[in-house]
């Protein structure tokens, strides 16, 4: 890409969106665009298509995704599962029909089976099945997957897929219903503090309930109150967590550096061309090969917003797979590694957000 070069961040006001595109603007790109879900919506072919014509990018970020935690991905499945699809069909085929020079798909680490071998490499898709909480949202990523490397070897594109692990930083989402772990651990603990504190003022403004008779009633379905803070399960499954700007450093680096053809080669078996060799499993894990136990991060972020009460884990409630390390050597190897500890990232994020 040359600094000037027209590109596309589909999705740029979400987390993983406005991650790369601060990460491109720091790199002095000056031609970058972006819509809001309101002045174009993905999920349109027409408007899409539309986009496209009269645009013309040369490089496009495919971020733009319908995401959300445990329970939204189980309530919603309909949603995720349809959503999903059509963003990723029509800006994935406008891409190839608008000759755009390289495309980044951004899935989740979530299209592996539940019961995956640890750590995760991208040799283990669809080898046994999938997570049942969030099995849609999963096949979208996986059909994604698969689209971006049936066009490439149909048509000579250049897509990469790039699988994240779980993510956190700027723009996150704190819904204490449809957030991830992190950031709703974050805010529950937060929330607690406060209460703690007899900060009412603050709790309401948080949560903009006019009374706290309101707010206590509210904050007692999450298990919040200024003794406690409820984590669901029993704090035992471990999870990998990626600072948001370092998967974006890592996306950008990957357009910059690398096309298709050098992930064939990376590959453990590599690609003899011309030799009937099968071509899978093209996407790259995009983590840190670290994990921690939901137990040690809720202390950890206990610890960092200075909550003196008490965690209790709900054993009645779901653990949910019990570890998702990922396998980055794969990463490494094309040239990229990590560089921000969950610690220093976390204390970020709470300073960004409170």
């Amino acid at each position: 890409m040359n600094k000037d070069s027209k590109i596309y961040v589909a999705g740029h006001r979400g987390l993983v969106g406005s991650a790369i595109l601060k990460t491109l603007q720091s790199k002095g790109y000056t031609n970058i665009i972006g819509r809001t879900s309101y002045e174009l919506d993905l999920s349109n072919q027409v408007a899409v298509q539309e986009f496209f014509s009269s645009e013309n990018p040369e490089y496009v970020f495919l971020a733009a995704a319908k995401v959300g935690g445990i329970v939204a991905n189980n309530t919603y499945r309909a949603d995720f599962i349809y959503e999903n699809l059509m963003i990723q069909n029509n800006v994935i085929h406008q891409s190839y029909v608008n000759g755009v020079k390289k495309l980044l798909f951004l899935g989740s680490t979530c299209i592996y089976p539940k019961d995956c071998p640890q750590p995760i490499t991208e040799e283990y898709l669809l080898t046994n099945t999938l997570e049942y909480t969030n099995e849609p949202y999963a096949i979208a990523k996986i059909a994604g997957i698969k689209m971006c490397e049936s066009y490439n070897l149909q048509y000579g594109t250049n897509f990469i897929s790039v699988m994240p692990t779980n993510l956190y930083g700027p723009n996150d989402n704190f819904d204490l219903e449809k957030s991830h772990v992190l950031p709703a651990l974050l805010r529950k603990i937060h929330l607690a503090k406060l209460l703690s504190e007899n900060k009412t003022e603050k709790v309401l403004k948080n949560l903009g309930f006019k009374n706290m008779e309101e707010t206590t009633h509210y904050l007692s379905k999450f298990g919040v109150t200024a003794n406690s803070v409820e984590v669901w399960g029993s704090g035992n499954p471990k999870r990998e967590f990626l600072w948001s700007e370092d998967m974006a450093d890592a996306c950008v680096f990957l357009m910059e550096n690398r096309d298709f053809k050098d992930i064939i080669n990376s590959s453990p078996r590599g690609y003899d061309e011309g030799s009937g060799d099968e071509i899978r499993n093209t996407h790259i894990n995009i983590g840190t090969g670290e994990d921690i136990s939901i137990k040690e991060l809720a202390e950890m972020i206990k610890n960092i917003v200075g909550f003196k009460g008490q965690l209790v884990f709900n054993t009645d409630k779901p653990d949910g797979t019990m570890r998702k390390l990922t396998d980055v050597s794969k990463l490494n190897q094309l040239g990229w590694r990590h560089s921000l500890n969950l610690r220093e990232g976390v204390s970020r994020l709470y300073n960004w957000y409170f």
